[in-house]
């Protein structure tokens, strides 16, 4: 816009608009604007015009977020200092959230798959790659810890119940709760899904360690085998 924010009535501009009507009356560009803080003189462009062009390049704060620096300063008049200035200020947001979080551990005991989506669901839907992890439990369900078993594409060979079941012996485990994600955000389960958990519901038997669900975590939404009767 020509004459930049500078030039706008004062209750539109960003700044004076968080004064005086809180942060929440801003939407994302505006915010962006602010951690902006100033546009680019070369390319015409406000803050609010990065702010906005922003949000159109990448569609969301979460897909911002998982951008790279390189990536940002494909936006036109965002050069190093703004992308670092981005980034920053996502990753505090972040790590506010991790800081908040109970430790797994701090749980007496999970009591539904939606209580276990809704404490892991921040941390998995940030990865690019399949993790599969296992929630190990004493012999009243109670959290011992968890274990991280394996990244990448889930199959046969890379989640292998021994892997798995060494973990759960090492820790005296009665019982488990496995989990991964996927990365694509749909949380149905796929063929190798359903046959990797068909074969260590069948180990668990065999080691006497009850494979108490399988949750799969997407885009906010998951998939319980144990809600869906197929464990």
């Amino acid at each position: 816009m020509s004459g930049g924010i500078k030039c706008w009535p004062e209750t539109e501009r960003p700044r004076e608009k968080l004064m005086q009507r809180g942060v929440s009356a801003l939407s994302e560009a505006e915010l962006l604007a602010l951690i902006l803080g100033s546009g680019n003189a070369a390319s015409g462009r406000s803050a609010l015009d990065l702010g906005r062009e922003l949000m159109l390049q990448f569609k969301s704060l979460r897909a911002l977020a998982d951008a790279s620096y390189l990536e940002i300063q494909q936006v036109k008049g965002i050069g190093p200092a703004k992308a670092t200035c981005i980034l920053a200020a996502l990753d505090l947001s972040r790590r506010i959230r991790e800081k908040e979080r109970r430790p797994i551990e701090s749980f007496e005991r999970f009591t539904s798959a939606s209580q276990v989506f809704e404490h892991l669901n921040h941390e998995f839907r940030d990865r690019h790659t399949e993790q599969f992890m296992a929630l190990l439990l004493d012999g009243k369900n109670r959290i011992i810890t968890r274990a991280l078993i394996s990244e990448g594409s889930l199959n046969q060979s890379i989640v292998h119940p021994r892997e798995v079941f060494n973990a759960a012996v090492r820790q005296s485990a009665a019982a488990m709760i496995l989990l991964h994600n996927h990365p694509t955000g749909d949380p149905a389960p796929s063929p190798e899904d359903l046959e990797v958990t068909r074969r260590l519901c069948d180990a668990g038997q065999l080691m006497g360690i009850r494979v108490l669900d399988h949750i799969i975590i997407g885009e906010n939404e998951f998939y319980s085998f144990a809600d869906h009767g197929r464990l």
